[in-house]
């Protein structure tokens, strides 16, 4: 299995780990992931990686839509792919959320389903450089003619001769874009994945397929699930350090009615908790909410505890599916333990 590791997104100062990424390659890492939310962007640490890293694929986890048009999103994609030589950078896009869409971005929520839809396809017509890019779409068109346009814009074809071939993976967790991401994308990076929860995706995988109508299947589809690695002999203090950021997210990255992390623990059977946590975390009572998450559903999404556990634990991430895992953690000790358990150089 093909590992990758997640650096995120840099908290109050920028920090990226290139020693950790340049040893996750000397060990046989296949990938290294960047993210953004409201700070520091996805897309710039992975120009900078490029330089000091040789062989290591470069993807964003995600580029959030709302943050660029299809076009720019294609010109990044295009440039950091040129600045590392061709063939490593992997266009990782996703929606993010209402709140970070229309508070931070100032762009309308819309209709997420077909805006990811039509900006695939834009990018992909960038990529190709077949012809000057137009595109009629339902939540995008190029050249643009709605409101407050002059009627003056000019379909253009990229000035850079792109890779054609830069993969486009999509972030997605709810039926109908699962169903989307197979049918149009080259990756899939599931949100509330790990192991046993492919069968639960898996038809809305084939419908996908289906209606892309081109005899694809699993095996054209890379599916790069992540997973939290913490090295450390004490597992209940390994699963409490990561429950903040569950709480976070589950209680309060999102609105009250509109929170895909809240819903997919929901889905997994763990609503009682789910909703205890999002009702402490919008009451400001932080700590409670961290509290109260269950060691049972970090422990389903992480891999924690002595090596020896870890080892015999990522067995079933092994199984589950996918073609990757991305490890999400700085740890040292943790992307040395993950090199052993996936035989990596062997």
């Amino acid at each position: 299995m093909k590992l990758g590791l997640s650096i995120g997104y840099s908290k109050a100062k920028l920090d990226i780990p290139v020693k950790l990424v340049q040893r996750a390659e000397e060990l046989g890492y296949d990938s290294v992931w960047s993210a953004e939310a409201y700070g520091s962007d996805a897309v710039t640490p992975l120009a900078y990686l490029a330089a000091v890293t040789n062989r290591i694929r470069l993807g964003t986890g995600i580029m959030q839509l709302a943050a660029r048009t299809p076009a720019n999103a294609a010109m990044c994609a295009g440039t950091v792919d040129a600045l590392a030589g061709g063939g490593r950078f992997i266009a990782g896009l996703g929606v993010s959320g209402p709140q970070i869409v229309e508070g931070w971005y100032g762009e309308p929520w819309g209709k997420p389903y077909y805006r990811i839809r039509d900006y695939v396809a834009i990018m992909r017509k960038i990529f190709a450089r077949e012809q000057p890019v137009t595109h009629e779409g339902r939540e995008i068109s190029l050249p643009y003619k709605g409101e407050g346009a002059m009627g003056v814009g000019k379909a253009l074809k990229s000035i850079l001769h792109m890779n054609p071939h830069i993969p486009i993976f999509l972030a997605t967790g709810n039926e109908a874009t699962v169903k989307l991401t197979a049918e149009i994308a080259d990756g899939w990076v599931p949100m509330g994945f790990f192991p046993g929860s492919m069968d639960f995706y898996r038809p809305w995988l084939e419908e996908g397929f289906r209606r892309a109508g081109n005899g694809k299947s699993l095996k054209d589809l890379e599916i790069q699930a992540s997973v939290h690695v913490e090295v450390n002999d004490d597992v209940k203090g390994a699963l409490a350090k990561l429950k903040p950021e569950v709480a976070l997210y589950v209680g309060g990255m999102g609105h009250k009615d509109k929170n895909f992390h809240k819903d997919i623990m929901v889905r997994y059977g763990f609503g009682d908790a789910a909703n205890r946590i999002q009702e402490l975390y919008l009451a400001h009572r932080k700590e409670e909410a961290e509290a109260a998450v269950p060691d049972e559903w970090v422990d389903l999404k992480s891999l924690v505890g002595p090596p020896a556990r870890i080892r015999e634990r990522f067995r079933a991430w092994e199984d589950c599916g996918a073609d990757g895992v991305t490890v999400r953690s700085r740890q040292p000790e943790a992307i040395e333990v993950m090199a052993q358990a996936a035989r990596l150089n062997q």
